[in-house]
């Protein structure tokens, strides 16, 4: 063969090569399909489905990627992670995708590379199969102090309360409660939120990994007054006298302070409280709390009651 034979032919390779390379770097529609397994943290059930669900669409990507799809004769299974609130349950341990809800998920089902312009696999139904499991509560080992003249004016909170950890039944039966690492509050001037790591359990596996925590924290300003003692629940023809007949109360109130919360604190002995006790010694109840009181305290703490005829 002569050299411009070999020439020739060489450059009709160079130039199908060039024009194939040109070509399949541009877009081209056509269909893929991935299998999947579903993982979700569903109450009472495995993280991941039991069967595989073959997801079909007409996608626009390179010519290269739809090549290599079509030449592929095993394809690799994704684990695709579904919020719990984009699975419909439609029996025991069955969840399924419907409709559009599927858009959402088109990155992990095909990559980045793939615009999806319709879906062929309608609903996607997955199977999770049942796990020993156990709820227990959320423990958060907790340390809070606060600056002058602010408190604490809420209960501390925590979201989830409690989780459902599965794992082997000997296991779980060991288990009372998670926690998570201590959490250290201090000279606070404002509420706190934020979100804990629960400490793992060895060859136990959580519905969570995390939790929030809200810590509601307020300036107080503290007010004392001299109050009356009254009764309550008194039946017809008895009465009490209440020794002494006047508490100490001291408040402490948010800040700033609307209308005078001492003007409608009222405490108050229960009769039935006297009639069940022993001693006739009695704590005083607060008829109502004034809003904006986040907490108080009377002196004495406790009173004696004498009934009068």
């Amino acid at each position: 063969m002569s050299r411009e034979w070999i020439v020739l032919l060489l450059s009709i390779l160079l130039a199908t090569l060039v024009w194939l390379l040109v070509n399949l770097s541009e877009e081209y529609s056509g269909t893929i399909s991935v299998p999947v397994v579903a993982q979700c943290n569903i109450d009472g059930y495995g993280a991941e489905s039991s069967n595989t669900v073959l997801v079909s669409a007409r996608c626009r990507t390179e010519g290269f990627r739809l090549v290599r799809e079509f030449s592929r004769r095993e394809r690799k299974v994704v684990k695709v992670k579904f919020k719990k609130s984009d699975l419909r349950r439609t029996a025991p341990g069955e969840y399924c995708v419907i409709g559009g809800v599927k858009n959402s998920y088109v990155d992990q089902f095909f990559g980045e590379d793939a615009k999806v312009e319709a879906f062929i696999t309608d609903t996607l139904r997955f199977i999770f199969p049942v796990e020993n499991h156990k709820k227990v509560p959320v423990d958060v080992p907790l340390s809070v102090s606060c600056r002058s003249q602010y408190m604490q004016s809420g209960p501390f909170r925590v979201s989830p309360d409690s989780i459902t950890i599965y794992g082997p039944q000997e296991r779980l039966d060991g288990i009372e409660k998670v926690t998570t690492s201590r959490l250290l509050l201090s000279d606070l001037n404002s509420s706190q939120h934020g979100l804990l790591k629960l400490n793992p359990i060895k060859n136990l596996r959580m519905s969570a990994d995390e939790v929030s925590y809200e810590l509601p924290v307020s300036r107080y300003v503290e007010l004392s007054a001299t109050i009356p003692v009254e009764v309550l629940n008194a039946p017809a023809g008895h009465s009490l006298q209440v020794y002494p007949p006047t508490a100490q109360v001291y408040l402490r109130c948010a800040f700033p302070i609307g209308k005078d919360p001492l003007a409608s604190f009222k405490l108050y002995v229960d009769w039935r409280d006297f009639s069940s006790s022993l001693s006739g010694r009695c704590a005083p109840r607060v008829l109502s709390k004034p809003a904006g009181v986040l907490e108080y305290r009377v002196e004495p703490e406790v009173f004696d009651c004498i009934e009068v005829r």
